[in-house]
């Protein structure tokens, strides 16, 4: 595979040009320097404990206010206007809330723009979500949030939560995000009785580089919606907690070892939208995600939090982040196959790849092979792993490819089928077709595998089984680490990385899961 201009494509540019985004979305690199270091064991020894103590103290003195508040509170008392009583409460937990950020360094937050009525839009979409920070607005408005039901049991937490009266997903519940959607539309269309709804569409915390794909969940409803952008300008990076970097811990105290921490809140525009966005919900989250993206001067992606699973799986061969993977991962989803089918659909390939041995093919002939109709997604992908661009590609790297993404964290049985697929008659593979095998299982366009094969090659017979290789795997299941690219991993891969089995941030995931396969549009590559 190759990382030309041609087999990039890794983000998708708004309506104007801009430069290329980092590689990855999903991770956060900080690196601090001998200055930087000093300054924060001075605070960590003086203003940390100072700061904690007192932000753990307003978020328990919040709690008695928001207890009295929530009890006895029905769903049609919800729906009237606030007592006097509780609109006391009201002020004096935003105040509480306000001073909790203050403790936390955030001395001042700048907002832009005006917050739309309740009637206006019921809906506030706020995107990039980078952090757990990102609940500095939802405190500030007190707006309703959609959460795991789990949520409401963790003690003084849980009872803030309530007070916002948020929509809750319940994961034991399988219909339970039908539930959520028409409990939505059910606020939405209340003509302002109940309190907004914040979303976080992207779903999962990201660097903010540039916007991934919005889950359409907050459209369904198709009412119009106020977007909120987020921006943190600040000189050291210590809000981001993305999926690689600094765990949730480190930033926070990393953050509250800064002397200030900047964050700016943007109401942009109620966007309303057209009959045919309402129709088509993907449609519309794609419109609101490009306005947002335009506010920020990013780019959007199509990348999901799905590809973020596939980049950090837990597999002997961990995903580079400048990988094509991701780009790949997206086009087989773009081109139809199903999740469900396709170990069985990776099965055919393989068998048609070890029948056509070394024999090359070009698009036409791609076609037949992948039994799909020519289409821009087919050209994206054949040009993926066109390397020479000479218009003909080795199907079998397309195979390995198709294993990585369909079993991530399976790495020995992706190499066992890469060695079936290249092996000569005496079950021998060279140098050279460990090195095809492994970049194209990385998704990167050169990888220097001369030390691994010396090392798995004992005897020095210029040549490996695959047994050779299982049992040095075995032996060293970190391979790639020491003999691939120690050089690469320590910048790549030396930060804390976390195996969580759902999204990181504020807002859980609602959307139906159809609903993103739904008339999605194909959007074009960076050339």
């Amino acid at each position: 595979m190759k990382l030309s201009s041609r087999g990039r494509g890794c983000c998708v540019a708004g309506s104007r040009e801009r430069g290329p985004p980092p590689r990855s979305p999903f991770v956060h690199q900080l690196r601090l320097g001998p200055l930087q270091k000093a300054k924060i064991a001075f605070m960590t020894l003086t203003l940390f404990p100072i700061r904690l103590f007192f932000a753990a103290f307003m978020m328990l003195l919040a709690w008695p206010f928001a207890f009295i508040a929530s009890m006895g509170s029905d769903e049609q008392e919800l729906e009237k206007p606030l007592s006097w009583w509780r609109k006391i409460v009201d002020v004096l937990l935003k105040a509480i809330m306000r001073m909790m950020w203050l403790a936390g360094g955030f001395h001042w937050i700048n907002v832009k723009g005006r917050r739309a009525l309740p009637a206006e839009a019921a809906i506030l979409t706020v995107a990039p979500h980078s952090s757990y920070f990102d609940a500095i607005p939802v405190t500030m408005t007190f707006a309703s949030i959609v959460m795991k039901a789990e949520s409401k049991d963790i003690p003084v937490w849980g009872t803030l939560i309530k007070y916002i009266r948020p929509v809750f997903v319940s994961r034991s519940d399988q219909d339970s995000r039908r539930k959520t959607v028409e409990e939505i539309k059910r606020r939405a269309q209340s003509d302002g009785k109940w309190p907004q709804i914040m979303i976080f569409p992207e779903g999962t915390c990201t660097n903010r580089s540039c916007l991934i794909t919005f889950k359409p969940g907050a459209f369904i409803p198709g009412v119009p919606v106020q977007p909120v952008v987020l921006r943190y300008p600040n000189k050291l990076d210590t809000i981001t907690w993305t999926w690689q970097g600094p765990g949730a811990l480190e930033i926070l105290w990393l953050t509250l070892c800064q002397f200030h921490n900047s964050v700016e809140i943007e109401f942009l525009p109620v966007y309303i939208p057209s009959e045919e966005e309402r129709r088509n919900p993907v449609l519309y989250a794609n419109n609101v995600r490009r306005v947002m993206a335009e506010a920020l001067g990013v780019s959007v992606t199509d990348y999901t939090f799905e590809d973020c699973q596939l980049a950090l799986a837990e597999g002997q061969l961990r995903l580079p982040s400048d990988t094509c993977l991701l780009e790949f991962a997206k086009l087989v989803r773009s081109l139809g196959l199903k999740p469900e089918t396709l170990e069985d659909d990776l099965e055919k390939y393989a068998t048609s790849a070890m029948k056509m041995k070394e024999e090359k093919v070009d698009l036409k002939e791609f076609s037949a092979y992948m039994e799909f109709p020519v289409s821009h997604t087919l050209e994206s992908m054949f040009a993926l792993f066109d390397e020479n661009e000479d218009g003909v590609i080795d199907v079998r790297e397309f195979v390995i490819a198709l294993s990585v993404v369909c079993k991530p964290s399976k790495t020995l049985e992706t190499i066992q089928l890469a060695f079936q697929l290249y092996q000569s008659e005496n079950g021998t593979i060279t140098q050279d077709d460990l090195a095809h095998i492994l970049k194209t299982a990385m998704g990167v366009s050169q990888i220097n595998v001369t030390h691994l094969f010396r090392a798995v090659d004992e005897e020095e017979k210029g040549k490996i089984t695959y047994d050779d290789f299982y049992r040095f795997a075995e032996l060293h299941p970190h391979f790639a680490e020491d003999y691939l690219y120690p050089d690469q991993m320590g910048a790549e891969h030396g930060l804390e990385t976390s195996s969580r089995s759902a999204p990181n941030g504020i807002c859980t995931d609602f959307s139906p899961e159809n609903a993103e396969d739904k008339n999605k549009p194909l959007q074009k590559k960076l050339n």
